[in-house]
């Protein structure tokens, strides 16, 4: 086998060019140009041999989200292979050091919601291939076609010294393989009819910057009590195909995304299988609302997640206009996810009187590797079955609870008028001065106080029995509160603190709208 080895000297700062992809600028460096390879094409692939170049430069503070790298395809090519580093210097505390991220789109171009991206894996691999029968995860198998392909990087954060970074491309040529036909999981499974079904729906595997197979999360989640699952890496789909076998009457595996962008990520729950959304744009550049509602035109539904947490592109920018529901939720209960509930609870009082939209809480795990409890927290929804659609019309009326696992269950309603009975998520309609009783049933949270709250704040506290099991009935009026929601909490840990979350619901709406 041959292999014919060059190194290339790129510097970004003096030779680069500005390539416009939808709002945003894209640096695009010089092209890496390979020899053609003309004797293994000829011979339909029959010759084998490598070609590798490599790349070097330095990308300065400053520098766009994405910068492009050209590599000029020839015929006959059987495989790509890349592999990058850069430097990672010590930083002093409060600056920010170096992060780079690495995707690849295909012949097909860079256009924002093009057809040519082909994967990503963010920071998660140094290394990835791409061929016609097998890709690395994150990655989709296809042909490589002759033309010029870009090698994406995303300058994440860039010391004030800059970057510098060197990618080695390989191209490995020979006859291409057979693509297999993507198997998508079932939208349906036997279910228990019309139920309250647990779900976790923002979970990272091997295909993101996860360090567990599909395989394993299943396993987890079966062990964890849920019903059905999501799908949700980083920025791609390679993983729809990756469930086969994995499903079955007692799990649903719903298919999605989450699109991580410099300005927030957003879940994109229960899409059609082999959906890809685009995620290179900030908020400034008005982009979101049209993937929105590519997202629902995939039938699924726009979920911004950990709307508040504090990591570098993490904090949700887009606002909520466009959003079907909001993780407030995420992972283990911390400060973040009591800020999250917060200010979900504030969008709550436009909702209650004028009968507008509004926007209903999730719960999910965000689960990337051991120890990441799967279903922790996760969504309780009540649903007509064990399907995709009935599950996503649940989540979006807001008939849906979260809890920190399957051992703890809720009730929660409010009854008043002439009979009147309304659940999570729904609305009593009652005169402004009419009883209204509302009723909570707790199992599975011992050390736990009950919490009821409203537009005023928490109006009434239950410390529930030591088995965990409880019921607590308090009296109001739609003038006196105009929704209520119910919380389980921990004991606190800081005096004068709220403890953590054990569960909290959705709330239930009280009086006529005007």
């Amino acid at each position: 086998m041959c292999k014919d080895h060059a190194e290339t000297h790129d510097s970004a700062i003096a030779r680069r060019g500005l390539l416009v992809t939808g709002a945003a600028a894209a640096l695009t460096l010089s092209t890496v140009s390979f020899a053609s390879a003309a004797s293994a094409a000829e011979n339909g692939g029959g010759q084998t041999g490598d070609q590798t170049r490599t790349v070097r430069g330095t990308l300065p503070p400053g520098s766009p989200d994405f910068v492009h790298l050209p590599v000029e395809v020839p015929r006959g090519v059987r495989e790509i292979h890349v592999a990058y580093t850069y430097e990672r210097p010590a930083m002093p505390a409060g600056t920010q050091g170096n992060a780079l991220d690495i995707g690849i789109f295909d012949e097909r171009g860079t256009r924002l919601g093009g057809k040519g991206f082909r994967g990503w894996s963010g920071g998660a691999r140094t290394e990835f291939f791409l061929r016609a029968d097998a890709a690395t995860p994150g990655y989709l198998p296809g042909p490589v076609n002759a033309g010029t392909w870009y090698i994406a990087l995303g300058p994440y954060t860039v010391a004030p010294q800059g970057l510098a970074y060197e990618v080695t491309i390989t191209l490995r040529f020979g006859a291409p393989g057979e693509t297999p036909k993507p198997v998508y999981p079932p939208e349906r499974a036997k279910g228990r009819g019309r139920a309250w079904y647990r779900g976790d729906c923002h979970i990272h595997s091997i295909h993101s910057d996860g360090r567990r197979t599909p395989a394993e999360i299943a396993a987890l989640a079966r062990n964890a009590g849920l019903d059905f699952i999501n799908t949700s890496e980083h920025n791609t789909h390679s993983a729809h195909s990756a469930w086969d076998g994995l499903w079955g009457d007692d799990l649903l595996i719903l298919t999605g995304e989450e699109i991580t962008t410099r300005n927030g990520h957003v879940v994109a729950l229960g899409m059609d299988g082999g959906t890809f959304i685009d995620w290179r744009y900030r908020a400034r550049d008005n982009r979101f609302g049209h993937y929105a509602r590519e997202v629902r035109r995939a039938g699924g539904l726009v979920v911004p997640a950990h709307p508040h947490a504090t990591c570098i592109g993490c904090n949700w920018k887009f606002g909520f206009a466009d959003a079907d529901a909001v993780e407030v939720w995420n992972g283990p209960y911390t400060v973040d996810d009591e800020v999250s509930l917060a200010d979900w609870d504030s969008t709550l009082v436009s909702a209650a009187r004028s009968g507008q939209p509004w926007t209903p809480a999730m719960g999910s795990s965000d689960a990337h590797r051991d120890p990441d409890p799967i279903g922790t927290p996760q969504t309780v929804v009540l649903a007509d079955d064990l399907t995709r659609d009935a599950i996503l019309a649940g989540i979006r009326a807001g008939h849906s609870y979260i809890a920190e696992s399957s051992s703890l269950s809720l009730t929660f309603g409010a009854a008043g008028g002439r009979g009147g009975h309304a659940g999570i998520g729904d609305r009593l309609r009652v005169r402004d001065d009419e009883p209204v009783t509302v009723r909570l049933e707790v199992t599975g949270a011992p050390g736990c106080t009950a919490h009821l709250v409203t537009d005023q704040g928490t109006l009434h506290t239950t410390t529930l029995p030591e088995s965990g099991t409880g019921t607590v009935e308090w009296r109001t009026t739609a003038t006196y509160a105009t929704y209520v929601r119910a919380e389980v909490r921990h004991a606190p840990k800081t005096p004068g603190l709220p403890g953590a979350l054990a569960a909290f619901t959705n709330p239930v709406f009280l009086g006529t709208t005007e």
